[in-house]
């Protein structure tokens, strides 16, 4: 049974006799193996093993590519390694220290036990995960692990959250995970994203009205706190609400009460509030469009989402889930060969999982079921990659007619020098932004939409931006009039 099987690779065959023979006199089968490459991947599943441990190391090559392997499976076995190679194999093979535990050798009998017993019960916690709750971020890599386990410990608490990070880092995954992991789980999880919807209308949406207490309330409404009653309640991009509106949330934190609009009765709410964010709350208060009283009521637990580019081990794994998904959903299936998978390890990913996703489904779209090689890949996705590797047709050539002019791409401009003073770089890149924006809205005649195309990004990503910098209608973008 897998629940009792544990790995054993040490090259020294007379300790990893005496080490196997420890664990069937406890009840344990183990498997011997010299080294990594003895064990044949394709027939085996990291669940496959209860813990692996790891003596003497003749082939680090294979040992890393084994862990690699591991790696694949988000709730792989952990290794037990001897405590002379310990530091080594976590550097080596990139494991959180919640993965790999040291072992000493003569056994301490007591130690060994102990250290199963922990495979076990994290492989119990593991199971109940799956059935029960969201799985949370995928990915193996230590600072998905260290979510993971900030979520664990927070889930069966009420205490408010406080998620940041990147747009498209996964904060909503994050924030679903705790309340599927949470008391709450049967209770309703309700998002509300606080900067797509206008200052006026997101107190209604928030709190409810009363019939008659503005023009168009024909009906009485219930707001999204009612909507969560027992639950959760998820307020994205929190750093986006006016200051009316934070007073206002604070009350309500504070209280556990809040008003319809058009009614003086107080109603107490029974919700979680998990909020998230893509802005630096703390420069926000010092710029005066935060307030720090509200500040400190929500960074009770924080939780900071990592960037793809900063977890590029993972990406194999977001890619499998991602394509499950979508088969899930009816909505297609692709594969990606190995080179595929290397160049967009190369690539730096500024939309995060988000772009990712609309990545692969775009690939679905125009390779159905078929394996996307490193080269079929739009353009701005291999650049790592070799020429020699380029297909004759490639995805702009077959998508579009032979005689349609292919469009024209930047040419490679020369790196700047760097002044003697040095620069601002967050000024630098802003000022870069802002001048490829203005002449992306001036090519599009400032319509919005079509200015994200030629800047191959999302509309509201581009209307966020817009916002930010304040290039708004009229401004001194030399483009007429934006059109939202």
């Amino acid at each position: 049974m897998p629940e009792s099987r544990v790995l054993v690779i040490d090259n020294d065959a007379q300790r990893a006799q005496t080490f196997g023979a420890i664990l069937q006199f406890i009840d344990y089968s183990p498997m011997l193996v010299a080294d990594a490459g003895e064990v044949v991947l394709t027939q085996r599943r990291p669940q496959d093993w209860l813990a692996v441990v790891v003596g003497g190391v003749s082939d680090w090559d294979a040992l890393v590519r084994f862990g690699e392997w591991l790696k694949r499976d988000r709730y792989h076995p952990p290794l037990l390694v001897f405590p002379e190679l310990y530091e080594q194999v976590l550097e080596r093979l990139g494991l959180d220290r919640s993965a790999c535990m040291p072992v000493d050798y003569p056994v301490k009998y007591s130690q060994l036990n102990e250290l199963l017993r922990r495979a076990s019960l994290q492989r119990m916690d593991q199971g109940a995960t799956l059935r029960h709750a969201s799985r949370g971020p995928t990915g193996n890599s230590a600072a998905v692990r260290r979510v993971r386990r900030m979520i664990e410990q927070v889930a069966g608490f009420d205490t408010t959250v406080l998620i940041t990070g990147e747009s498209g880092t996964g904060k909503e995954v994050a924030a679903r995970a705790i309340h599927d992991a949470s008391a709450r789980a049967d209770k309703p999880f309700v998002a509300v994203n606080c900067g797509a919807i206008p200052s006026e209308l997101l107190e209604s949406e928030l709190f409810g009205h009363e019939k008659g207490a503005f023009t168009g309330a024909i009906t009485t409404r219930k707001g999204r706190f009612e909507m969560a009653d027992g639950g959760t309640l998820f307020l994205d991009e929190i750093g986006d609400m006016s200051l009316p509106m934070q007073v206002k949330i604070l009350r309500v934190l504070q209280e556990r009460t809040y008003e319809r609009v058009g009614s003086n009765r107080s109603v107490r709410c029974d919700v979680r509030v998990i909020a998230a964010t893509h802005r630096n709350l703390e420069e926000s208060i010092v710029k005066g469009t935060f307030r720090e009283d509200l500040f400190y009521r929500l960074n009770v637990f924080p939780i900071e989402m990592p960037p793809l580019r900063e977890r590029l081990e993972d990406l194999p794994l977001l890619v499998e889930d991602i394509i499950a998904g979508m088969e899930r959903m009816g909505h297609g299936s692709v594969k990606l060969a190995p080179d595929a998978i290397a160049a967009l390890r190369a690539y730096h990913w500024p939309g995060n999982v988000r772009e990712l996703h609309n990545l692969v489904e775009r690939l679905a779209v125009l390779h159905p079921r078929a394996t996307v090689s490193a080269g079929e890949l739009p353009q701005r996705y291999r650049a790592g990659v070799p020429a020699a590797a380029m297909p004759v047709r490639r995805e702009e050539e077959s998508a579009a007619p032979a005689a349609t002019t292919p469009a024209p791409e930047f040419a490679a401009a020369p790196a700047p020098a760097l002044p003697p003073d040095g620069v601002d770089l967050r000024d630098h890149i802003a000022n870069i932004e802002i001048t490829l924006i203005r002449q992306a809205l001036q090519q599009a005649n400032g319509v919005v939409a079509h200015a994200a195309k030629l800047l191959n990004t999302r509309r509201t990503t581009l209307v966020e931006k817009l916002r930010k910098y304040g290039l708004q209608r009229d401004d001194a973008c030399e483009v007429d009039q934006i059109h939202f």
